[in-house]
């Protein structure tokens, strides 16, 4: 069945703007030219594509059609390169990413690739353990995420690992755990969560035989916002050492100790033969590897 890509494309306007008034602003179309377009769409493939809800959402065969008008722009982007025809930002390439890895190392992976191609970044944030979520969805071309299996219709490559350190303040170590980093020290000392979602924190309690629902709570959801949170002895936390280090040899922070946590990162994209989508991969992998430990485990 032959799906229109003007059709396509209304519908994943839909679901980027959030309702039909936004794609229609954004299609430079009315919003009856957009309702025409989606119903005609779902007419002829009998499905409901969009949830009408407050932003619009796609419904799983929407999710379909959103990832296929996708993938007809970026053909269609190779295309005009390969032909001479592209403008300057006609390619907009949506990245889901992890908090952490936005804030160290992606953004100078990607800078070379804006000087070799016409290309607008979307990075979608989100924790490592969903980005791969926005993949399936269509929502994004491509991931850095914690999981191996590849999503269907994509390929993957290893990135490395992200070592996390557990680190306090000396000031909250003076107060919280004056007689030492003991089991009961841990479990009456405030910790700092990403978001209700992040797990790293508990994985390191239950590795020192403390149970996770014991010491209270911060969330606070964003990378340098949360490394900050730290650092004035909110709580303790989880930080990579790109954050932790130079804080650690200014006396600022001081590690709680083993284990260091290691999370493993994949780069999973479109399995299609684009070359915007090599060069970003090339370029992705090449900073994550400086920047990150070898290994998968």
């Amino acid at each position: 069945m032959w799906i229109s890509p003007e059709l396509a494309e209304t519908v994943a306007a839909i679901v980027d703007e959030g309702s039909l008034e936004g794609a229609a602003r954004a299609l430079r179309i009315t919003p009856s030219a957009v309702s025409q377009r989606l119903r005609a769409l779902e007419a002829q493939l009998g499905r409901v594509l969009v949830v009408r809800s407050k932003p619009a959402r796609p419904t799983e065969a929407g999710s379909v059609v959103v990832r296929l008008s996708r993938q007809y722009a970026l053909l269609g982007h190779d295309a005009g390169v390969a032909l001479g025809l592209e403008g300057p930002g006609r390619m907009n390439v949506p990245i889901a990413v992890n908090a952490d890895s936005l804030a160290t190392w992606l953004l100078p992976g990607l800078e070379p690739v804006t000087r070799s191609h016409d290309v607008a970044f979307e990075l979608r944030r989100e924790d490592e353990d969903r980005t791969a979520d926005l993949l399936e969805a269509g929502a994004v071309m491509a991931a850095v995420t914690s999981q191996r299996e590849p999503i269907a219709g994509c390929t993957v490559t290893p990135l490395g690992l992200v070592i996390y350190d557990a680190v306090a303040t000396p000031g909250y170590v003076a107060r919280w755990m004056p007689e030492g980093i003991t089991r009961s020290a841990l479990a009456r000392g405030p910790l700092i969560d990403f978001d209700r979602a992040d797990d790293i924190q508990s994985a390191w309690l239950r590795e020192r035989g403390v149970e996770p629902r014991q010491p209270p709570r911060h969330y606070v959801p964003a990378s340098e916002d949360y490394a900050a949170a730290v650092r004035l002895g909110l709580g303790w936390g989880m930080l990579p050492p790109q954050q932790s280090q130079p804080s650690i040899e200014a006396g600022l922070l001081v590690p709680l100790g083993e284990p260091r946590m290691r999370v493993p990162l994949y780069w999973q994209q479109w399995n299609l033969r684009s070359p915007l989508l090599s060069d970003i991969r090339e370029a992705v992998v090449s900073a994550a590897r400086a920047a990150l430990e070898s290994g998968e485990s």
